[in-house]
């Protein structure tokens, strides 16, 4: 019997689980979430999950939030360096990989169900086409997957941090407020969990808004304004508007990202949006407005429309592909 150690490592959190190559993703053993800021390092977080369990894993996988080279990662949102080599030197480990957090979602893909996704935009998907992904969590990740002949074959990238491109008026006074305050002008700096704070404060620097008193209060006790704008957004008895058009704005530059993928890379194969946001905010990604921005693309919009887009509601999909992964490397030992 053999063990696969899995690990999703996010900007915030960090899922654990151990597997067993005999029941494959069935059943998880030993699922954990730890906070990272609770930890110096992910070694020193490992060591902690597996003094705790009575197996000994012998392959590891770990799905990372940052570009991987040469089988190490410095992550874009941690200061936390993950190296193979050195996990080798502390753990009896006899493989390990350290993949994209983009990669690891990607990889799970095959594996969903009906019970993973919510699709809010429906159309055909075609078998074998190219999938997408847009993943809004702490930051902004973006991969596609090609079929290769067998299975699909996943290709990760960076596209977060590509250049905003603003489609009105509103947009582009959002542009120039990032550069006046000399934030990168990156999907990322708008499209995530670091990047929505940039539009509340853009909304408020603009007159257009006051900022709400109990709003105010509750940031005041937060270190992360994030989910205090989420939840006032979608709040219905506590009125909040200027973190409702934050929010709006912010759903429809992601529609813009998944469009410009679907035109990109041709993801006839579907388009999944991924990340913890975006399942808090369904009401907002079910909507006209999102879909009319997404498909909006000139002479290529009747391509876009023909392309369902899904919500990935299963929190831990990431950590289930880069189980999957990890099998695969052992069963191709």
């Amino acid at each position: 019997m053999t063990y696969v150690l899995a690990a999703d490592i996010g900007g915030t959190k960090t899922d654990l689980a151990i597997f067993d190559t005999d029941q494959g993703l069935g059943r998880p053993l030993f699922p954990a979430t730890l906070i990272n800021q609770n930890y110096e390092s992910f070694s020193f977080m490992l060591a902690s999950f597996l003094e705790k369990v009575s197996m000994k894993p012998e392959y590891a996988c770990f799905g990372v939030a940052g570009p991987v080279l040469s089988n190490r990662v410095k992550l874009t949102n941690l200061p936390w360096e993950i190296n193979a080599s050195d996990i080798y030197s502390q753990f009896p480990l006899k493989k390990v990989d350290i993949i994209n957090d983009l990669v690891a979602l990607a990889n799970a893909v095959p594996y969903m169900s009906d019970a993973d996704i919510i699709v809010i935009y429906p159309a055909t998907y075609r078998k074998k086409g190219t999938v997408g992904l847009v993943a809004p969590g702490t930051g902004l990740g973006i991969a596609f997957c090609v079929w290769g002949g067998e299975n699909y074959i996943v290709c990760p990238s960076e596209g977060g941090h590509a250049g905003f491109s603003p489609a009105d008026a509103d947009e582009l006074e959002l542009l120039r407020y990032l550069f006046s305050e000399g934030i990168n002008t990156s999907f990322e700096s708008l499209c995530s969990g670091s990047g929505l704070p940039n539009i509340y404060r853009f909304l408020l620097y603009s007159g257009r808004f006051v900022e709400t008193e109990w709003v105010r209060e509750e940031m005041s006790t937060r270190a992360d304004p994030t989910p205090v704008i989420i939840k006032a957004a979608l709040d219905e008895i506590k009125q909040c508007p200027v973190c409702r058009e934050a929010m709006r704005l912010f759903t429809v530059i992601l529609a813009e990202i998944c469009g410009n993928l679907a035109v990109t890379v041709l993801t006839t194969g579907g388009l999944y949006i991924g990340g913890g946001i975006p399942p808090r905010i369904l009401p907002l990604l079910n909507s006209k407005e999102f879909i009319r921005r997404y498909t909006r693309k000139g002479k290529m919009s009747d391509l876009v429309r023909s392309i369902p887009v899904s919500v990935i509601i299963n929190p831990k999909a990431a950590l289930t592909g880069a189980a999957a992964y990890g099998l695969r490397a052992h069963d191709n030992k």
